[in-house]
């Protein structure tokens, strides 16, 4: 067929084909960039339109590669010309053109990944509610149920912590630094960057000032965590902070850092959590049958697990609530728990928490594997990361 009646088919259809190729932005893994407007989701439109007209079957090989592409590729935003929409836009065409629904159950996942991190408001919200709302517990819908402001403003901000994050962006930033000053922090680069501009257009003395008043000890108990959260911690609670704050922003990219974007701006820029990655969708759906939920006090369930019943143990910074007292002998009923070699995780923000020399029989401190973890958390905000093992 003459490339001009390619060209006139794609006017007739109104299908606006994307730009080549950048090299900025986000990229899959094979160099194209993911997004509708200049990537991968925009050519899979191409190359399906190719196929319909043209008749042959490498145009169909290249749609389905430019799609897997577009699903794969590790971070977005939610919008529809370079975001997760887009590609979910492009992987809808693909499932219109080969009829193979595994294409549409992947456009329906991103187009729902989208509507979490949309910088807009979704309107979707609700019904996605509505849809996980019946395998909720009883109690667990009566509470949103009642909160169906906070549904559609997204679940994710909902939390007292999230709310003060959300005071700190709104009213307190905008004192010390612009959006466009904020946009370039997040932008990231080389380490030799991100030190330089730190030190030079962020670090500012106004910075310092009220980073320290709003992050103290008297605000934070106010308005982000219960005041209790501090019967164990000594020392300046802002100073600690902003200590990690720092490395947040200097050794960490903040590009690839959803936590710090989410904090700055209220949104997953160009980058997501593990759990809200397109291409690890498929991965915990099809382990959600190995998930159970225990609603009671971790005590009774040690309990009734029995000993020597558990390899791994991910908890939190749970032990920041308790007296060192309290901590030791949960500890000790941990390690009765665990099988040998089994492993404890937990973080400390505040509060130092780690095995006391007493428990060295049974519990190896892994504090060259913990540091090195730690190093690249993009949790910045806790002190600490402890890793312990459980002795034979």
């Amino acid at each position: 067929m003459d490339p001009g009646v390619l060209r006139g088919e794609v006017a007739r259809t109104g299908l606006y084909l994307p730009h080549q190729p950048s090299t900025v932005g986000e990229h899959s893994g094979n160099g194209l960039q993911a997004s509708w407007c200049n990537g991968a989701a925009g050519f899979v439109h191409l190359w399906t339109l190719a196929h319909r007209l043209l008749g042959k079957q490498h145009y169909a090989r290249m749609a389905t590669g430019a799609a897997w592409a577009a699903f794969e590729a590790p971070q977005s935003n939610g919008d529809l010309c370079c975001g997760l929409a887009g590609r979910a836009y492009g992987l809808l065409n693909l499932y219109k053109h080969s009829g193979e629904r595994v294409w549409l159950d992947r456009a329906r996942d991103l187009a729902e990944c989208a509507a979490v991190v949309s910088r807009a408001s979704s309107q979707r919200r609700d019904g996605l509610y509505q849809r996980c709302r019946r395998a909720l517990s009883s109690p667990v819908r009566v509470f949103w149920d009642a909160h169906p402001g906070e549904i559609a403003r997204g679940v994710g901000g909902a939390g007292k912590f999230e709310n003060y994050f959300a005071v700190f962006r709104r009213f307190v930033l905008p004192l010390v630094h612009s959006r466009a000053r904020v946009t370039q922090l997040l932008r990231g680069g080389s380490p030799e960057v991100r030190n330089r501009f730190y030190r030079e257009r962020w670090n500012s003395l106004r910075w310092r000032l009220l980073f320290r008043v709003f992050f103290s000890r008297f605000m934070m108990g106010r308005l982000g965590r219960d005041p209790s959260f501090f019967r164990y911690v000594e020392g300046s609670v802002a100073a600690r902070i902003f200590a990690r704050a720092q490395h947040a922003l200097t050794e960490l990219d903040p590009a690839d850092n959803p936590y710090l974007q989410w904090i700055l701006t209220g949104q997953h820029q160009t980058a997501l959590p593990f759990a809200l990655r397109a291409e690890n969708f498929d991965k915990i759906r099809h382990h959600l049958d190995r998930l159970e939920w225990w609603r009671m006090p971790l005590e009774d369930f040690l309990a009734e697990a029995g000993p020597r019943a558990i390899d791994h143990f991910n908890l939190s910074d749970i032990f920041e609530y308790m007296s060192l007292e309290n901590y030791h002998a949960l500890l000790a009923r941990l390690v009765a728990a665990g099988r040998p070699g089994g492993r404890l995780a937990y973080w400390n923000m505040l509060a130092p928490r780690s095995r006391p020399e007493s428990m060295a029989g049974e519990l190896r401190p892994l504090d060259d594997l913990a540091a090195r973890l730690h190093g690249e958390d993009k949790a910045f905000f806790y002190s600490r990361f402890v890793v312990e093992e459980i002795r034979a």
